[in-house]
């Protein structure tokens, strides 16, 4: 089983076991664009997780971070790779020097950020 698969399967059950019938696998493969079998196999960890719109559908019908799903498919989102492409080394030396910063210590920088303060 892969880190996404078993993740999704998880979520997916939990949400169905507070809303029954809600979260069932060919409701959410049908909400997400995708057959039942096909999310059954990705859960299960036999097929590869699907590509970035379809694992942002799937995300949101679950309550998920999109970002989250796609990292644990392997991925990063189009628009984060196009913001690191366009600054390559700042990004690079900004993700190195905050590797082994425990998380508390970034989100209030981040957050500062978003709203605009120094």
């Amino acid at each position: 089983m892969t880190a996404f698969g078993d993740y999704t399967r998880k979520k997916r059950i939990a949400l169905n076991l507070q809303k029954p019938g809600h979260y069932s696998l060919r409701r959410v493969a049908r909400e997400s664009g995708i057959t039942p079998s096909y999310l059954s196999l990705v859960e299960n960890g036999k097929q590869a997780p699907p590509g970035e719109e379809t694992t942002v559908r799937l995300a949101r019908i679950l309550g998920e971070d999109p970002d989250l799903l796609l990292s644990l498919g392997g991925k990063v989102a189009t628009d984060l790779q196009q913001i690191i492409i366009a600054r390559p080394t700042l990004f690079a030396g900004l993700l190195r020097a905050l590797e082994h910063h425990p998380d508390e210590a970034i989100l209030p920088l981040a957050d500062d950020l978003r709203k605009g303060g120094r």
